[in-house]
C-alpha cells in the first residue's frame, strides 16, 4: 500500500491566519451569543481553525468580563483563567457569580505546538432572570374561561423620554404568543415558548428590542394562542384533560436602560387592556379560524383607540419554575411553491407542493367581503383528486363540528387578505382550497412554509448511487418535520413526543444536525415527567397519557440513550450528569421488577414486516444497555460503588439473556428472526467468540429474504449496524439500497419524499407518510460506508474511529462537522484500486481501521490534516 500525505502548508503560510490556529465558532451553552441565559456556570466552547498537519491545541486562556474593549485587549477580566496547559475546547465558567440582566464578553487565546498565541474575536452572552424573584410583572389573562374560542389580544402604551441605551423583553407564557412593539412583530421564532410540562416548568424568551423603541409614546402588543396549554380539540391522547389546562396567560417585563444609566421596567399588571380579534379559534393539533372582518388595524401601535377594550385579571403562574428557553427556536426555514395547481371545479383548487413537510401555508387573496375559504392540508389524495385525510385523522375526536382537522378556515374582509396560521402547524404535501363561492386562484395565492426547530446542518452525503442521497434527504426531511422543540413521531396525526421514535433516530439526528440544545430541553422534560419510583411515560411531554403497561425499556430508555449519545457526539458530560440520578432510578425500578435479569416491559418490535420477535429478548437487551450506560456514567463521575454495582447488574442481565435465548451451537437467538439476531449484535450482548457465527446467520437470513427487511422499529435500528460492524458490509449495503418491497428504497421508488410509518404501502393502520421511527437509514451511511464513529474513550470526535467499508457505489463521501471541525471520509473505486481521501480537524486525531480484503497495514494512526491513501482491494 502506498500512502500519500497532502498538506496545505503553503496555503497556510500564505493565509497567515490559518497558520496561527485561530479559535472560531465560539459558543456559550452551545448557542452563539445567546440572550437571556439562566445557567450559573455556562459552558464555553470553541474550535481551532488550523489545517496544518498535526495541528493541535497545547494551551488556552479564557477571559470573561463586562467591558468588551477590555476583553479584546486582554485586560480587566472578571474571570481570567491564565494560561492552562490543556487541549480542552469545552470549559465551564468558574469565575465570580454572574449577575442577572448582564451582558458578558469573552475571548479565548490558544497556543499550538509552535507556542504562538492566537486570539479569537470577542463573543458575548447575556444573563436573564437567573431567579424567579427577579420578575417584576404579574401573570395576567383576559376574563374568559378555557372553553372560550377567540384568542385574546393585549396591549399597553408607555412613554420614552430619554435616549435608550438598551431594551430587553422577557416573556413567559402559558400557551403560545406573538409579541409586537409599535406595530412590528418581534423576532422570527414560531410556536414560542416550547412545549413543557406546564405545571412543573415554564420557559421564557428574551428579545433585544432596543431598535424597536422610539422617543415619545410606544405600544406593546401580545396575542396569545392555546398551544398544548389549553387544548380545545379532542383526541384519544386526552390533550383536553391536561391537569394544567387553562385559558392562556402571560407575564412580561420590558427592561429599558437609558443612556444616563437609569432604568425603567414596563411590565404586566392591571393597567393592560384586552380584546378579542380576528383569530376566532386556534388549535395546535387541528387548525386556525380567521375572520378578517374583525381586524382592528393599529391595535399594537400608540394612539389606538382602545376605549372598547376590556380590563385584565391576575392569574397564577402555571408553575414555580420559570426558566430561560436555552434551545434553538422553531423557525420557518424554507418556502415551497406549488409544483402543480389543479382546478377541480369553480370553487375548488388542489395545490401540490411536491414535498411532504411540517409547517403552515401562507394565503394571499382578494375577494368579496365575507367570502370563506377552507384550506385542507393532506398527505394523500383520493382517487377523485381531492385531499384525503383518512390516514391521519384517525385519532381526532370531534367536540365541535366547526373544529376541522388540518383545515384552516379564513373569512375575507374589505381588503385583500394575507393569512398564515400563527399557533398551529400541520403535516402535508397537498392543500385543497375550497371557497364558498366561485373564485379564481393561481400558484401565487398560496405558498407552503417549512417549519421546525432551526438546528444547524452538520452532515452531508454524496454518492454516485442516487438512492443514497434520496434516502438521506428523505430521512432529514422527516427528522426536521418532527422536531418542534422536542422530537415527535409525526407532524399531523399525533404530534407526540414518542420516546421510542426519539432514541431510534438519535444517531441520524446527530450525524446530520447540531441538535444538542433541543435534546437538553427534552431531557429536562423527561426529568419533569419521571415518577418518584423511576417510571417514565412513553410520550414526553404528556398531559397524562402514556403511563400504561407498555411504556418500557425499548421506548423509555431515552433517559439513558439520549444523554449518552450527546456525550459521544459532543464530548459534553453535562446532559449525562443532569440525568444520572434519573437513569439510576429508572434502572433500579426495572431491577426491582426483574430480579432474574429478564423483563418483558416494552412495546416490542413495532410495525414489523411479518415476523414477530420475542418481547422479553428485546426489552431485556435494552435493560442491559441502560445498565451499561449507567455503569459508564458512574465511572466518568467517579462514583466507584455505583460503577461496580451496575457493571455487575449488566453482566447479570447479559448472562440471563444468553442463558435463555442463545443457542451457542447454532449461533441463533430465540427463533432467529432478523430482529432477534441483529438486536443482540448491535448492543453487544453476543459473546465475543460467537459474534461471527451469529452475524453469519443474520446475513444468511437476509440473503434468504433476497436482501429484504423483515423487521420492525427495533430491528430497523439494529440490522444494518449488526451486519456492517461484523464483516457483512456488502449485505448491509444491499439491504440499505434495496428498491423492492419491503425496504426503505421501496418508499422512494413510489414517490415518497419523507420516511413512512409502515413498510406496506397498502396497510390500513399505522400509515403516516412522515414518520421518523425507521430513521436509522439516514445515519447508517455515515457509519456503515463512511465509517465515521465517535470514540467513547475520547468523545466528541476528539479521537475519531474511522472504519470505512468500500462497498456499493463507485464514489461516496460522508462529511460531518464535529465539535472540532470537519471530518471527511471520501472514496472512489477504480477497479481494484481505491482512492481514499480523509480530513481530520485540528486538535483531533483518528485511528483508521481498514476492512478485510484491503492490502497492506490494517490499522493506521492519523493526526489532524488532509490525507490521501491509494489502496488496493483483493476483490
Amino acid at each position: 500500500m502506498r500512502r500519500l500525505l497532502v498538506t496545505l502548508a503553503c496555503l497556510s503560510a500564505a493565509t497567515g491566519l490559518w497558520a496561527q490556529g485561530i479559535p472560531e465558532q465560539l459558543q456559550c451553552e452551545h448557542l452563539t451569543d445567546p440572550l437571556g441565559i439562566d445557567t450559573a456556570t455556562p459552558r464555553l466552547s470553541w474550535r481551532m481553525n488550523d489545517p496544518r498537519e498535526g495541528a493541535r491545541q497545547m494551551a488556552y486562556r479564557l477571559l470573561v468580563g463586562t467591558d468588551s474593549a477590555a476583553v479584546a485587549r486582554g485586560e480587566e477580566a472578571l474571570w481570567d483563567t491564565g494560561r492552562i496547559a490543556s487541549d480542552a475546547s469545552l470549559v465551564r465558567y468558574d469565575g465570580p457569580a454572574l449577575e442577572p440582566f448582564t451582558r458578558y464578553f469573552w475571548r479565548v487565546t490558544l497556543w499550538g505546538p509552535d507556542d504562538e498565541a492566537a486570539d479569537s474575536p470577542v463573543a458575548a452572552f447575556e444573563t436573564g432572570m437567573m431567579e424567579i424573584r427577579n420578575w417584576q410583572g404579574c401573570w395576567i389573562g383576559d376574563n374568559h374561561d378555557r372553553d372560550y374560542k377567540p384568542a385574546p389580544y393585549f396591549r399597553k402604551e408607555f412613554e420614552i423620554r430619554r435616549p435608550v441605551a438598551s431594551a430587553r423583553v422577557y416573556i413567559a407564557v402559558g400557551g403560545l404568543y406573538e409579541l409586537s412593539i409599535n406595530g412590528q412583530r418581534i423576532g422570527d421564532h414560531r410556536l414560542d415558548p416550547l412545549y413543557t410540562r406546564y405545571d412543573r416548568r415554564n420557559l421564557y424568551v428574551t428579545y433585544d428590542v432596543t431598535r424597536q423603541l422610539r422617543p415619545g409614546m410606544n405600544a406593546v402588543g401580545v396575542v396569545l394562542g392555546n398551544g398544548w396549554y389549553n387544548h380545545q380539540s379532542g383526541a384519544v391522547w386526552d390533550f383536553h384533560n391536561a391537569p394544567w389546562r387553562n385559558r392562556p396567560a402571560f407575564c412580561l417585563d420590558l427592561r429599558i436602560t437609558y443612556d444616563d444609566g437609569s432604568q425603567q421596567t414596563v411590565c404586566t399588571d392591571l393597567d393592560w387592556k384586552s380584546s378579542d380579534g380576528p383569530l376566532c379559534f386556534n388549535s395546535i393539533y387541528t387548525s386556525e379560524h380567521y375572520d378578517a372582518r374583525l381586524e382592528q388595524r393599529g391595535w399594537d401601535t400608540p394612539g389606538f383607540d382602545d376605549t372598547a377594550w376590556q380590563g385584565v385579571r391576575y392569574r397564577s403562574a402555571p408553575s414555580q419554575c420559570i426558566c430561560a428557553q436555552q434551545a434553538v427556536p422553531i423557525r420557518q426555514t424554507r418556502e415551497y411553491r406549488a409544483v402543480s395547481l389543479r382546478r377541480l371545479d369553480e370553487r375548488t383548487y388542489l395545490y401540490d407542493f411536491g414535498q411532504n413537510m411540517a409547517g403552515v401555508t401562507q394565503l394571499r387573496v382578494a375577494g368579496p367581503e365575507g367570502m370563506q375559504l377552507r384550506l385542507i392540508h393532506a398527505e394523500r389524495l383520493r382517487e377523485d383528486g381531492h385531499a384525503d385525510l383518512s390516514n391521519i385523522d384517525v385519532y381526532f375526536r370531534t367536540f365541535d363540528r366547526e373544529d376541522l382537522f388540518q383545515t384552516d378556515v379564513v373569512t375575507l374582509g374589505k381588503d385583500s387578505l394575507e393569512f398564515m396560521a400563527r399557533f398551529n402547524y400541520k403535516g402535508f404535501r397537498y392543500v385543497e382550497v375550497v371557497a364558498d363561492r366561485p373564485v379564481e386562484l393561481t400558484e401565487e395565492n398560496l405558498v407552503a412554509c417549512f417549519q421546525h426547530s432551526d438546528v444547524r446542518p452538520v452532515g452531508r452525503l454524496r454518492s454516485s448511487e442516487p438512492l443514497i442521497e434520496k434516502l438521506w434527504e428523505a430521512s432529514n426531511m422527516s427528522y426536521l418535520s418532527n422536531l418542534m422543540g422536542y422530537p415527535t413521531d409525526c407532524p399531523q396525526r399525533e404530534k407526540n413526543g414518542w420516546t421510542g421514535d426519539g432514541h431510534l433516530a438519535i444517531e441520524t439526528a446527530l450525524y446530520n444536525f447540531d441538535a444538542i440544545t433541543v435534546y437538553e430541553k427534552w431531557m429536562a422534560d423527561h426529568r419533569d415527567e419521571q415518577q418518584p419510583n423511576g417510571v417514565l411515560p412513553d410520550i414526553i411531554p404528556t398531559s397524562g397519557w402514556g403511563y400504561g403497561t407498555a411504556n418500557g425499556l425499548d421506548w423509555t430508555s431515552t433517559i439513558a440513550l439520549i444523554p449518552w449519545n450527546l456525550y459521544l457526539f459532543y464530548g459534553d458530560p453535562k446532559p449525562l450528569e443532569e440525568c444520572y440520578d434519573n437513569i439510576k432510578r429508572y434502572v433500579d425500578y426495572v431491577d426491582r421488577r426483574s430480579p432474574e435479569g429478564l423483563t418483558s416491559w416494552g412495546r416490542g418490535d413495532w410495525v414489523p414486516v411479518r415476523s414477530q420477535s420475542s418481547l422479553e429478548l428485546t426489552s431485556s437487551v435494552y435493560f442491559y444497555v441502560d445498565a451499561t450506560i449507567l455503569a459508564r456514567a458512574a465511572a466518568l463521575f467517579g462514583r466507584t460503588q455505583d460503577q461496580r454495582h451496575y457493571e455487575a447488574l449488566a453482566r447479570k442481565i447479559r448472562t440471563a439473556i444468553n442463558d435463555k435465548y442463545l443457542d451457542p451451537a447454532a449461533g441463533l437467538y430465540a427463533s432467529g428472526t432478523q430482529t432477534e439476531l441483529s438486536v443482540p449484535l448491535q448492543w453487544g450482548v453476543v459473546p465475543d467468540e460467537l459474534r461471527g457465527r451469529v452475524a453469519d446467520n443474520l446475513a444468511r437470513r437476509v440473503a434468504e429474504a433476497d436482501y429484504h427487511l423483515d423487521v420492525g422499529v427495533l430491528g430497523a435500528k439494529a440490522i444494518l449496524n449488526a451486519l456492517s460492524r461484523n464483516g457483512h458490509a456488502e449485505t448491509a449495503y444491499r439491504v440499505a439500497v434495496q428498491r423492492t418491497y419491503p425496504s426503505w428504497g421501496w418508499w422512494i421508488v413510489n414517490g415518497a419524499t419523507t420516511l413512512l410509518e409502515n413498510w406496506n404501502l397498502e396497510a390500513t393502520r399505522d400509515i403516516s407518510d412522515n414518520h421518523m421511527m425507521f430513521g436509522e437509514i439516514g445515519g447508517w451511511f455515515f457509519k456503515g460506508l463512511g465509517g465515521i464513529l465517535p470514540d467513547p474513550e475520547a468523545p466528541g470526535f476528539k479521537h475519531i474511529l474511522l472504519e470505512p467499508n468500500f462497498v456499493g457505489p463507485a464514489t461516496f463521501e460522508a462529511v460531518h462537522e464535529s465539535p472540532y471541525g470537519r471530518i471527511v471520509s471520501k472514496w472512489e473505486r477504480r477497479g481494484r484500486r481505491i482512492l481514499y481521501h480523509i480530513e481530520i480537524p485540528a486538535n483531533s486525531s483518528a485511528t483508521l481501521r481498514l476492512p478485510e480484503g484491503i492490502a497492506g497495514e490494517k490499522i493506521i494512526r492519523l493526526d489532524a490534516g488532509i490525507h490521501t491513501l491509494n489502496l488496493r482491494s483483493s476483490k
